[in-house]
Formats: C-alpha cells, structure tokens, sequence
C-alpha cells in the first residue's frame, strides 16, 4: 500500500483499506465539520504487535481472559477510524463521516469533544519504540486522502488534546518525516515546531 494513492468514497471509507467495521461509533453533531486529524499508538498487549488484537478490540470481540492487562480494558468501548498496522496495511473501523470514539475527554485550541470534528488514526506502536517505513508511507497516502475530502486544518498527537491523559503517539514519532512525506505546510501542525 506504501506507494498507491488512496482513495474514499461518497460513504466515507477508503475503498483500499481492509474494512473492520466497529460498533463503536455514533452520529456526529449536525453540520459540524471534520477539521482535525489526531494520530495516536496503540498495541496489545502494550509493547507487543500484530496478532488481530486491537482490531478485536476495537469490535468488543477482545478474549479479556487471553493476558493479564486485557482485564484492565474490560468492559472499554473504544474505536478508531483507522489502523496502521506495522506493515503498512491501513484498516478502517469507521467511516470517516461518524463519529469514532478515540479521543475520550480532549480539546484542541479551547475546543473541546474532539471525537465530534476529528478523525482518528492509530498506528501500531508504542511511545518507545520507532515506527515503521511504511507506516510512515501509508499515514502520508492516507493523509493525503482525508485532505482531499475533508476540511482538515489541524494534524495534533493525541497527547496534544489530552495533555494530562495520554502520551502518544510519543517521542519516536518523527513528526517532520511525516509531514514532509505528506506534504504538509508547518502551520497545519500547530504543537510542533517549524524546523
């Protein structure tokens, strides 16, 4: 997927990427635009990758009893819109015209609720570890895509809406690699320095 162009659809959904849909989802507020995408990490277990369980997760199918921290998220009800697996295949879990819930208790610029006008991309990973080549490929094709389609005037980490909460996408994500992949003009990363 690292080098094809990406594409989304009239329902909201990148027609390349392997389509997971989670129930976990609800309507945005009428006529609010998306204008922001937040990048997070996530692995299960922590420090671990691939093996289907954050797509399982994701789809409250998760086998809670398989590792002591899968307790810990009992009961959770989480989403994205998309995974970046660690090879690069892009998984969407929401159309990016729903509201996903992945940024819990945030806010950006004094906006808060920002699952209401964001979309959420999670890159398997973890805050000390590097991410892959071609994670970084497929996060700029997607990047691209929402761009597009989207109204998008913001690129934050969710560390950035959710300072005292979270960490990720941490301090392996090599933000001027992503944006000079993606082709991003500084100003639409407003948390991260210029250089």
């Amino acid at each position: 997927m690292t080098n094809t162009a990406l594409t989304i659809g009239d329902d909201g959904w990148v027609v390349q990427a392997e389509r997971i849909a989670s129930p976990n989802f609800d309507a945005r507020p009428e006529g609010m635009p998306v204008d922001l995408l937040v990048v997070h990490n996530i692995s299960l277990p922590p420090g671990q990758f691939g093996g289907g369980e954050i797509a399982r997760f994701f789809c409250n199918r998760l086998d809670h009893d398989a590792h002591p921290f899968f307790d810990e998220i009992r009961g959770v009800q989480v989403s994205a819109h998309f995974l970046v697996c660690r090879d690069g295949v892009l998984q969407q879990f929401v159309s990016c015209d729903a509201r996903a819930w992945h940024a819990g208790a945030s806010a950006f610029l004094g906006r808060t609720r920002c699952n209401d006008f964001s979309i959420g991309v999670e890159l398997e990973g973890s805050d000390d570890t590097p991410f892959e080549a071609a994670q970084y490929a497929t996060l700029a094709a997607l990047t691209r895509a929402i761009l597009a389609r989207y109204p998008i005037q913001a690129i934050a980490g969710h560390a950035d809406i959710a300072p005292e909460r979270k960490t990720d996408p941490g301090p392996c994500f090599e933000w001027r690699k992503f944006r000079q992949m993606a082709d991003l003009p500084p100003e639409m990363l407003p948390f991260q320095g210029t250089a």
